[in-house]
């Protein structure tokens, strides 16, 4: 069989096409600087989650796109409330103290303050997120116009640490 120079360069192009791709697979990110790993939390997908986890995929990776930089699977699994990805990932070993970059430095714990999401705030504090006493400490806490529902999450701390010292526990919504 004769090959010809284009079939050759053809072949040698493929070679090289799946070299990068098996060698950064783990590593693919979208336009949002998103692993696979980062998506599969935001959706809540624990399988999928679990998968990667499983085959090496560091629970603490960081998105380095133009938004939101610094944010990892944790971050957003707590942002969209689902707990048993938020468990999952913190016994991987991902930092419940996370950071995203820039003005704001969001922990997952703002994240679920600002949407609100009062079991996913309550899991995070339950698994050591720190929140300091005074919400106007900077030095954790971004400036309160960077981060609405924090007032917020204080306002259901309070609430949920008045509860627990009652014996009660409530889950009413104020949504």
């Amino acid at each position: 069989m004769l090959i010809t120079p284009q079939a050759e360069q053809l072949g040698i192009f493929r070679r090289r096409l799946l070299r990068k791709r098996s060698h950064r697979s783990s590593f693919d990110t979208d336009d949002r600087g998103w692993t696979p790993l980062h998506i599969a939390a935001r959706k809540g997908d624990l399988k999928e989650v679990k998968r990667m986890l499983n085959e090496g995929m560091d629970a603490n990776v960081a998105a380095w796109g133009a938004k939101m930089q610094g944010v990892t699977p944790l971050h957003l699994a707590a942002e969209g409330g689902h707990l048993k990805v938020m468990d999952v990932l913190l016994e991987q070993g991902a930092n419940i103290e996370a950071r995203t970059k820039g003005p704001c430095r969001w922990t997952p714990l703002h994240l679920a303050a600002k949407e609100r999401n009062r079991d996913a705030v309550r899991f995070l504090v339950e698994n050591g997120a720190f929140l300091p006493p005074d919400i106007n400490d900077s030095r954790f806490n971004p400036p309160l116009h960077y981060c609405p529902g924090l007032e917020w999450a204080y306002d259901e701390l309070k609430r949920l640490q008045d509860s627990s010292s009652s014996g009660e526990i409530s889950y009413c919504s104020d949504n």
